[in-house]
């Protein structure tokens, strides 16, 4: 009889031992596989939504006065620039939580779009030296920045950044498809997206 009991006994506290450690593992394992998820969605880093191509002229005109200014000495040029510029969703800066109860990835923070690079090709048209004011390799250098920052400056008057603010719902519902093939839901019920779109997405 005591033998009986010891057996059962023993079983016992080996099917909970066992039942208690495979739910321990149960639960680490999807501790891993959230922590694995959010990493793997800002790894994505930079997301690029929308493209814009420029063509714009810009004058360059730099005036310098010589000898107790008896002189003056003019340099100019005409640029053509050729620029692409690239709109999109910094997705390092995207705030997640993970509710590892209901398998659920919170999402309470979406970035606002930003220009993510400008590539600039420019040609050099009528480019005149002055007899005492003549471009140096400095000044090119300098007017390669400055041509980068002329097209930065208009991107606003475009229109791009707006256009790309109306594809943070495509990315969102991309980032919902891509945890569903993981068995994960994307909750954003706490996000606060401009004009009506979290109604629009929630659709």
């Amino acid at each position: 009889m005591e033998l009986l009991t010891g057996i059962l006994l023993g079983a016992i506290a080996s099917y909970w031992g066992f039942s208690f450690f495979n739910r321990k593992k149960g639960v680490d394992q999807i501790e891993k596989q959230s922590v694995v998820l959010i990493e793997k969605i800002k790894s994505v880093c930079k997301l690029i939504s929308v493209e814009g191509d420029f063509a714009e002229i810009y004058h360059f005109e730099d005036t310098k006065n010589r000898f107790l200014n008896l002189f003056t000495s003019r340099k100019k040029a005409v640029l053509l620039i050729n620029a692409k510029a690239h709109i999109g969703f910094d997705l390092s800066q995207i705030k997640l939580n993970a509710n590892n109860d209901t398998k659920e990835i919170v999402l309470t923070h979406f970035p606002e779009p930003k220009i993510l690079s400008v590539e600039t090709d420019v040609k050099y048209y009528d480019k005149k030296d002055g007899i005492f004011n003549k471009f140096e390799a400095s000044d090119l250098t300098d007017l390669q920045k400055e041509a980068k920052q002329f097209i930065v400056a208009k991107i606003p008057e475009t229109g791009l950044l707006n256009s790309a603010k109306k594809e943070a719902l495509d990315t969102i519902l991309m980032i919902e498809k891509m945890l569903e093939t993981s068995g994960w839901k994307l909750n954003y019920s706490q996000l606060i997206l401009p004009n009506g779109e979290l109604k629009e997405l929630s659709k």
